[in-house]
């Protein structure tokens, strides 16, 4: 099987990412993993929102989804004030019952080619700090921890302390 095709996500594909995001939050509950995100939390305006101010990315295999991430050029809210050198990665969800192992991992490196192609050299994450599984992934994956951010704002959600990571991408990268 090749690998999943990548394209920009259009208004037409609102209910597909919502479906993505809640059953990709499901089944994080369904492994104990909890405060991370909740079904329900994210609908359609969330990313019609993000189409306006970032990307969002949509994967397909066979002419069905199997994942879905955000791309934006500036996350304050996380990172502060920064220079115009990344490109932050949030939301990166895979259909655990369609994709095939290693999905996630390509919708990562289709991110961060996206964010070289925009001429940036960093890629920019961050996950809750409780998620040790997830942090041991992104790590795994080149990413390096660089801080934390405690009382980040959630939509729909409490404030909650994130792990920030980041990994250099494109000509000084790697």
């Amino acid at each position: 099987m090749t690998d999943p095709h990548v394209r920009r996500a259009e208004a037409a594909d609102l209910a597909t990412l919502v479906r993505l995001r809640d059953d990709a939050a499901r089944w994080m509950l369904a492994r104990g993993v909890t405060g991370q995100w909740r079904p329900g939390e994210l609908g359609e305006d969330h990313f019609r929102r993000v189409m306006t101010r970032g990307e969002v990315w949509l994967a397909e295999a066979a002419g069905r989804p199997v994942g879905a991430w955000e791309l934006w050029w500036q996350d304050e809210a996380a990172w502060g004030p920064q220079p115009p050198v990344a490109g932050y990665v949030h939301r990166l969800m895979v259909d655990r019952a369609t994709a095939r192992p290693g999905t996630g991992r390509h919708l990562l490196r289709a991110a961060e080619r996206r964010v070289t192609e925009a001429g940036r050299t960093l890629v920019r994450l961050d996950c809750l700090a409780s998620n040790r599984r997830l942090t041991a992934y992104y790590t795994a994956e080149g990413y390096r921890v660089v801080g934390r951010k405690s009382g980040k704002p959630q939509p729909g959600a409490e404030p909650k302390t994130f792990t920030l990571l980041e990994k250099h991408v494109g000509p000084e990268g790697a």
